[in-house]
């Protein structure tokens, strides 16, 4: 008893710690930085000076890596403000390094210092500060000089400041950081991503040069590029491969006009593209100058843009073949790119930005490359033909490759269910199957997919509770008997090996309301799945999809026009909520719509938020790293039939944990 009382005493309201100021970075860096070496924290300070550039404040850009391991980052911009912050009234450029979720990039309107950047979160050089053993800063501004300096985030050296002589006027800000090694696997920045870093900037801001000096051997490179992106193309193609283009590059610019609707004005996207038949392709994107590496929506907008264009030319000019059908790969597979958007307010997935997750970012670069392209096609209908065979050829060994796996199916084809309406391609690998509550959904979901590769099977009322039903009774269960039809594999057991060659689908996604009820059908369809088709979950083909519950219509807010948002819960209708708050709206301006259920949702909204493979949240299912025989036992508990009594105390005892939606 005494070894209890003990290990309970360990809990209690001391146990519980408010984490202050910068704490939260050093405790967890991995969520706010990469933490493979120092590079990314420099990025941030980069980053700062870039979007001076893009706000067309600051020409030059001075990055210098000295002896002593620190990085220094200079700009001839407006300088970070020194003043006494009006709320806080300790000197701004200190909340700046000090605060985490303080800056100037949350105002996107007419009056905010900055209409189009990269920063968002007013997170980034205050990490920097946090993983840095110590981090100076100088600053130019209005006839003065101003220097702080910090270690591991807290201020050591106050403000201070003095005036500068005439003749030595100037603006612009210097951070020299000294990266803090124990927070990083190893502590050396990699020159070359570096290198290609400050490139890249410079082709995304004509005129701005970009200077790197390394000290520890005296070298000094310099970009200043007035071609852009069609340069920073070639280059990069001639380094990647030989080949030659299909056709000449293809490139354009074109943003919102103040009267655009949907759109800021100034919103859109500069690019070029090119094809080649053979060799490695380059692909790169950025969203205001943040390099995107994994790519995200404004990416999926080019692609859909330039499938587009292609078809609508290959089918104009009646070039395809009898039976090939053009997909968005077959477009893309040998495209190379360089990609450059403008988004007023930008979704990034992380604060490390890697992708950009902002649903508009589809049809706003689709809308601008699309036209672009079928234009430019048109007047060049020689080099169009020449794309088109390219094109073509990529569908045919698609097809080819399909042709080869169909041979080694099975030619007993059971009847499927006659609800069940499927998808065209027979590419297993693309095609989607989604299982959705209730017919007035499934008539939505019918209406909005995407009918090439995505079926459907509307479930009428719950699933049986296959928990203790045994395999060779599940299919006298008229919709566990469809799925399992419609699927094309066979119940089976966890120790079997189940024939998979007949599977219809690469993904299975359960697709139900975002309430109680819903969450109740995707436990019934995932103990299904669970129990009798453990390989499917193994192998990673079942997925739950996550439509959103509530719809906020929100005003025009400074340059930013009037837009639909989705919530997934509560927490991230807060979330917008203290966004719209921030963004300078007036609490009860904006409308919140909770959907009933899937049924209340139009063809297009379930397609935008739910099954759009670029804008859609779908959470795949994976068993984990579990104790089988314990988990077994947990699922008979909530699951089984004569298990009420260990339910109810089971619940009693954990009920508080959670928050019902009832």
């Amino acid at each position: 008893m005494a070894t209890k009382k003990s290990s309970l005493s360990g809990y209690s309201e001391a146990s519980i710690q408010v984490l202050k100021g910068l704490e939260p970075v050093k405790q967890r860096p991995g969520m706010y930085t990469r933490t493979e070496n120092p590079l990314h924290i420099i990025q941030e300070v980069i980053d700062n000076a870039s979007d001076e550039a893009l706000g067309g404040y600051c020409k030059n850009i001075v990055v210098t890596v000295n002896v002593d391991g620190s990085v220094s980052v200079e700009d001839d911009g407006r300088g970070i403000p020194v003043g006494l912050h009006p709320v806080e009234k300790v000197p701004t450029v200190e909340i700046v390094f000090t605060r985490l979720h303080a800056g100037g990039k949350f105002d996107k309107g007419s009056g905010g210092a900055y209409a189009f950047s990269g920063g968002l979160h007013g997170v980034g050089v205050s990490v920097t500060n946090a993983l840095s053993s110590r981090l100076e800063i100088t600053v130019w501004r209005e006839g003065g000089v101003h220097q702080m300096a910090f270690a591991n985030g807290d201020v050591i050296e106050k403000l201070k400041s003095r005036q500068i002589a005439r003749d030595e006027k100037r603006s612009g800000t210097r951070v020299t950081a000294w990266p803090n090694p124990k927070y990083f696997d190893s502590p050396q920045i990699s020159l070359a991503e570096l290198q290609r870093l400050l490139r890249s900037k410079a082709v995304l801001l004509p005129g701005v040069k970009v200077t790197l000096i390394n000290a520890k051997n005296g070298d000094t490179q310099t970009w200043q590029y007035e071609q852009g992106l069609r340069g920073y193309l070639t280059e990069s193609l001639a380094q990647a491969s030989n080949a030659e283009t299909v056709i000449p590059l293809f490139e354009g610019e074109q943003y919102a006009t103040a009267d655009a609707e949907g759109f800021a004005e100034g919103e859109g996207a500069a690019w070029v593209v090119a094809w080649t038949e053979e060799g490695n392709v380059v692909r790169e994107s950025f969203v205001n100058l943040i390099p995107t590496s994994a790519g995200g929506t404004h990416e999926s907008g080019l692609r859909e843009g330039l499938f587009g264009a292609i078809k609508s030319f290959v089918e104009m000019h009646s070039l395809l073949p009898k039976g090939v059908k053009l997909l968005p790969e077959d477009v893309f597979a040998r495209v190379s790119f360089v990609l450059s958007a403008k988004v007023l307010d930008p979704q990034f997935q992380g604060q490390i930005k890697e992708r950009l997750n902002s649903r508009d970012a589809v049809r706003l670069v689709s809308g601008f490359t699309r036209p672009a392209l079928e234009l430019w096609l048109n007047h060049h209908v020689d080099y169009g033909k020449k794309l088109a065979e390219l094109v073509i050829k990529q569908a045919q060994s698609r097809l080819r490759s399909l042709q080869k796996v169909e041979k080694k199916k099975s030619s007993g084809v059971a009847v499927l269910p006659g609800k069940l309406t499927d998808c065209e391609s027979s590419d297993v690998t693309r095609n989607e199957l989604f299982l959705v509550e209730g017919d007035s959904a499934g008539g939505s979901a019918k209406m909005g997919r995407d009918k090439e590769f995505q079926a459907i099977l509307p479930l009428r009322g719950k699933v049986l509770n296959s928990w203790e039903t045994e395999r060779d009774r599940l299919f006298a269960n008229n919709e566990i008997h469809d799925i399992a039809v419609a699927i094309g594999v066979d119940p089976h057991g966890k120790n079997d090996t189940p024939d998979l060659t007949g599977l219809r689908y690469g993904r299975i996604c359960i697709l139900s309301d975002a309430d109680v009820d819903g969450s109740h059908i995707q436990v019934l369809l995932l103990t299904l799945f669970f129990k009798h088709f453990p390989q499917l979950i193994d192998r990673g083909h079942i997925c739950v999809a996550r439509p959103p519950l509530y719809r906020v219509d929100a005003p025009a807010r400074g340059k930013k026009p009037a837009q639909k948002v989705y919530a997934l819960d509560d927490g991230e209708l807060e979330a917008i909520e203290d966004k719209l708050r921030k963004d300078g709206v007036k609490d009860g301006a904006w409308a919140i719509s909770r959907f009933k259920g899937l049924g209340e949702m139009n063809a297009e909204q379930l397609w935008e938020t739910t099954m759009n493979p670029d804008t859609r949240r779908l959470l795949p299912v994976a068993l984990g790293s579990f104790d089988l025989a314990a988990s077994e036992a947990c699922f008979t508990m909530l699951m089984g039939k004569g298990e009420a009594a260990a339910r109810r105390a089971w619940i009693e005892e954990h009920g508080n944990e959670a928050e019902a939606d009832i």
